[in-house]
């Protein structure tokens, strides 16, 4: 971050209500999509240290609705804990700072917007999955982050990414960039376009759920990584789920899908070595157990029975985003060296298969659980 970054952050501070003296505000966290800051204050009314954003208007095209979803979702997420009477309500959800002039957020028009989140204190967000007590954590967190937003009034959020999840839409893409094959590159993608085209029928099986009502739309977090849970520093318990970028309308399959795919496999997304990528069954039942335990209360028979095949469903579509970007000429995600998108293509396709080989276990679990 150069220094006129780090100077200006300091002084978009000071538009917040921080109730005291801001003292530095320094580039924080792992992210790649927002800049983020930590901001340290002198003693006030209140905490000393803040999380400082601005948002990457290049990635998310509508700010102020992203930030309208995020201010009605901070707001009733708290608003719950309190009435439950959670002893830690602060520590639970995220919670915005108002500017001095008592707005969620800071900037209009063409000019940068700017979030300040209070501080979460003693709980640290982890980028890998190493036991399946921290599988159960994570997947429990994001259930109960489902459960607050269960009965969110005013309507319908934003969509901050249309069609982020539409598994045919992604499909269609890929059919249009396989038919067009600008790049002559798919003749070296032979056996993995093979394998998506013959799970074509799969693709919309949510999709028309959600259209025909068989399953409800709910409000999901899209990003469900374990480095989007804080964990407590001591107990290595959820406490708070992060990065609402991406909250909107969707299916908890979407989110459960994700956690599958994140979670289960030892391998790195991009790894060459498929010998490595495997759905480790254990870290699928910590799923298991963690996600029900905070969405018996609402969630329903179909997507239950559906959280098995859901691992399959996201992990085929981030998949087939990556062989599209591949055939497309690598315009959407980094790549860092010849081939990348082609070997995460493999690597996802490689767990696809790992969980089709397991799903009638994975089923058996799921519905005796």
């Amino acid at each position: 971050m150069a220094p006129a970054q780090r100077d200006d952050a300091s002084a978009v501070a000071r538009e917040f209500a921080l109730g005291g003296e801001v003292l530095s505000a320094s580039p924080y966290g792992s992210g790649h999509i927002n800049d983020t800051f930590l901001v340290r204050t002198t003693p006030g009314s209140g905490p000393t240290r803040f999380i400082l954003q601005r948002i990457n208007q290049n990635v998310f095209r509508r700010p102020d609705e992203l930030m309208a979803n995020v201010e009605r979702v901070c707001a009733h997420a708290y608003a719950k804990l309190r009435a439950a009477g959670a002893p830690d309500a602060e520590r639970r959800t995220l919670r915005l700072i108002p500017t001095r002039h008592g707005r969620a957020w800071l900037g209009e028009g063409p000019a940068d917007r700017w979030r300040c989140y209070h501080f979460i204190d003693d709980a640290t967000g982890h980028d890998v999955v190493r036991a399946p007590e921290q599988a159960f954590a994570a997947a429990k967190a994001f259930g109960a982050f489902q459960s607050l937003l269960a009965d969110l009034p005013g309507g319908r959020l934003h969509e901050t990414i249309p069609d982020f999840h539409h598994t045919p839409a992604r499909f269609a893409r890929f059919r249009q960039a396989l038919d067009v094959d600008a790049h002559g590159r798919a003749a070296a993608a032979g056996p993995e376009i093979a394998f998506a085209l013959a799970r074509a029928d799969e693709v919309a099986v949510v999709t028309d759920a959600l259209r025909d009502g068989r399953l409800p739309e709910r409000v999901t977090h899209n990003d469900t990584k374990l480095n989007n849970v804080l964990l407590d520093d001591a107990t290595q318990e959820g406490v708070c789920v992060i990065d609402l970028d991406t909250v909107m309308p969707g299916s908890v399959l979407y989110d459960f899908g994700d956690l599958v795919r994140t979670s289960t496999s030892p391998a790195a997304e991009d790894e060459t070595d498929l010998s490595k990528v495997t759905m480790q069954f254990p870290m699928f039942a910590a799923l298991v157990r963690g996600y029900l335990e905070s969405t018996r209360g609402f969630l329903t028979p179909a997507e239950k029975s559906l959280l098995p095949f859901a691992g399959k469903l996201i992990t085929f579509e981030i998949g087939l985003r990556f062989l599209t970007d591949w055939l497309e000429g690598d315009t959407y995600f980094k790549v860092r060296r010849p081939g990348h998108n082609l070997d995460r293509t493999r690597t996802q396709f490689k767990l696809v298969a790992s969980i089709e080989s397991q799903l009638p276990a994975m089923q058996a679990l799921v519905d005796r659980t």
